[in-house]
């Protein structure tokens, strides 16, 4: 998993665990995470693609709001398992590439010294 499919995942997810009915619009995502629209769309779009998410355009005339209509995006309860699970497995495989970095480092320092 990269960081930014990362970054995205826990956005949805904290808001999805304080109330699973609340959505948030994609600006507001990047907001949260830091990252440019062209790089926060594209994973909005794979994620909706793979069922993680719902997504819902607001109720607004643009003309008399002066802005854009904002599309929501909310994860679905199947989304927000995988994302948890997926989430969980990056972390561990983090863990295990940063403890065999160590080793390999105490290896290399053994080495030397020997």
């Amino acid at each position: 998993m990269t960081t930014t499919v990362r970054l995205v995942l826990e956005a949805l997810l904290q808001v999805w665990e304080d109330d699973p009915t609340a959505s948030l619009y994609g600006l507001e995502i990047t907001a949260r995470t830091g990252l440019l629209p062209g790089t926060t769309y594209p994973i909005l779009q794979r994620l909706l693609d793979h069922g993680w998410l719902t997504d819902e355009w607001e109720d607004l005339d643009p003309h008399e709001a002066a802005r854009p209509r904002r599309r929501y995006y909310r994860l679905t309860e199947d989304g927000a398992r995988q994302a948890r699970e997926a989430l969980r497995n990056a972390v561990a495989r983090s863990d295990a590439r940063r403890l065999a970095w160590a080793r390999g480092l105490d290896a290399a320092a053994r080495h030397e010294s020997a």
